[in-house]
């Protein structure tokens, strides 16, 4: 897999995890706590701050019935009418470009999830270096067609799409344009939970779709994502505010400041556990090797005598034979006078 170059930061197997904050609607609807996000996002060393650019009109109808309304007990936003929902929580277009500046200013790579064509559109002005592709649009071909013909590289999230629709989204994209893919495993359930996650699958998709994989993570806490690093994701993207007590559409499934600087030390730490298929010591081992066994004469001896389990012994430090050769010692005549504490070699036969 290639390493992707975004705004001068490498992203791929061979660098640290790349760490996405996900802004989503936790701003809300104040611009001063959108670009407090910002900052606690930089602060905390993520390395790229995500926005969703939509309107309520270009997500849904605003019809008040059934179909268009969520009904489920279990979900955050149960009793919620779509349309009231995606006004409360979208992020006013005419904020993008102070969000992007203050990210730029502070070494955070911005960029967005498009949801329809005329987002695509807009973004195009701010020179964004990718684009995100959210699991409810990855059957969405024309939108994937559409952000693909930027030639910009797309960050998909799969969740909910079967291996089929995934390979037909998979294939539109590169077939539209689209060098650079780098697919999200996600669990569209929101907080979701370790049990469901699933994060065997990466490497498998990173098999099967030829391209880098990484995590989009709904769990809460770090410990799914650090154990993905294991398996090769390279991307990491959590929803992020500065404080979860604050409220706001996504914050009971989003990270703090303090869990997001651990995210990163953690991630990293993980990946650089990685490294490379090597026996023996290695280098830092080396100074190690004289605290191993090996063989030592014990007691004080004349030349003449013979070796035996009584004055020959395995034991630390290292500087003698090693213990495979015990065996073959013992019974041996010395030829030479010999003081306990001598590591054994060949001269003393």
């Amino acid at each position: 897999m290639n390493d992707i170059n975004l705004e001068g930061r490498l992203v791929g197997p061979n660098h640290p995890p790349f760490i996405i904050a996900e802004m989503s609607g936790n701003h809300n609807q104040s611009l001063e706590r959108a670009l407090e996000i910002v900052e606690a996002a930089a602060r905390a060393g993520a390395h790229a701050l995500k926005i969703q650019t939509y309107t309520a009109d270009t997500m849904t109808l605003n019809i008040d019935n059934g179909e268009f309304n969520i009904d489920d007990k279990n979900s955050l936003w149960n009793e919620n009418n779509l349309y009231k929902l995606y006004q409360q929580a979208y992020t006013p277009w005419e904020w993008h470009k102070p969000i992007f500046e203050r990210c730029r200013e502070l070494g955070i790579i911005p960029f967005s999830t498009p949801f329809d064509e005329t987002a695509v559109d807009f973004l195009e002005q701010f020179n964004i270096p990718m684009y995100k592709i959210a699991s409810f649009e990855n059957n969405d071909i024309p939108l994937i067609k559409k952000v693909a013909s930027t030639g910009k590289p797309m960050i998909i999230s799969t969740g909910m799409a079967t291996l089929a629709e995934l390979d037909e989204t998979v294939r539109s994209a590169r077939d539209a344009g689209c060098k650079n893919i780098i697919l999200l495993k996600c669990t569209s359930t929101y907080p979701a939970t370790p049990k469901n996650t699933n994060i065997s699958m990466i490497p498998h998709m990173q098999e099967l779709f030829d391209c880098q994989v990484g995590l989009s993570d709904h769990t809460m806490g770090i410990a799914v994502s650090v154990a993905s690093v294991a398996l090769g994701a390279t991307v990491i993207e959590k929803h992020f505010t500065t404080s979860r007590a604050d409220g706001g559409v996504d914050a009971a499934f989003s990270m703090e400041p303090n869990e997001m600087k651990a995210l990163v030390v953690d991630t990293e730490k993980a990946w650089q556990a990685l490294g490379h298929i090597t026996y023996g010591p290695t280098e830092e081992e080396r100074k190690s090797m004289k605290f191993r066994r090996s063989i030592y004469i014990v007691k004080d001896l004349k030349a003449g005598d013979i070796l035996t389990k009584e004055n020959l012994r395995v034991i630390r430090p290292g500087y003698g034979l090693a213990p495979k050769y015990y065996e073959h010692l013992l019974g041996k005549k010395l030829d030479k006078e010999i003081k306990a504490g001598t590591p054994a070699d060949w001269s003393i036969l």
